[in-house]
């Protein structure tokens, strides 16, 4: 059984997997991750989590948010991510239970290998042609991290609602 309860992730889930969706695309196309994005992520946790979530639980996973948030923003000046890529971390942070974290990163570890991957091989293929005005498409040395962010966030959540 993972840290954040079935039934919570049951409602979260489609509020993550369509946000995700969306992160995935905008990285993909025009490598930002919105802001509007990233705060309609963290609105979803703040307005439903309430609801689903014990208090005991919810208030100290609002303070992941603001945690990941600092040292995001941490990250980002020191160029070690991009800004989007950490506001997204700190939105997504709250719905993960810190006893989940192993799991969150081995997750995390896979979407990035298997967006990376596929990612690259599209790039060089005629698959591009699909989308061929796709910033990500003419960077080298970017990678669109959004899409594997989303993903594994939207993994998680899932694992847990059908656990």
């Amino acid at each position: 059984m993972l840290g954040l309860a079935p039934d919570a992730a049951r409602v979260f889930l489609p509020f993550v997997a369509l946000i995700g969706l969306y992160v995935s695309w905008t990285d993909l196309r025009g490598m930002r991750i919105p802001n509007a994005s990233v705060l309609l992520l963290a609105g979803v946790f703040v307005v439903l989590g309430p609801f689903v979530l014990p208090l005991d639980i919810y208030g100290p996973r609002l303070l992941h948010l603001v945690a990941i948030l600092v040292l995001g923003f941490a990250l980002s000046v020191m160029g070690v991510m991009g800004a989007g890529d950490a506001k997204f971390l700190a939105a997504a942070a709250p719905f993960v239970a810190l006893a989940d974290l192993r799991l969150m990163f081995m997750l995390l570890a896979a979407t990035m290998l298997a967006a990376f991957v596929t990612h690259r091989v599209i790039k060089r293929t005629p698959l591009r042609r699909l989308a061929p005005d796709w910033e990500s498409w003419r960077r080298d040395k970017d990678f669109p991290m959004g899409t594997a962010l989303s993903t594994a966030l939207t993994l998680y959540v899932a694992l847990a609602a059908f656990s």
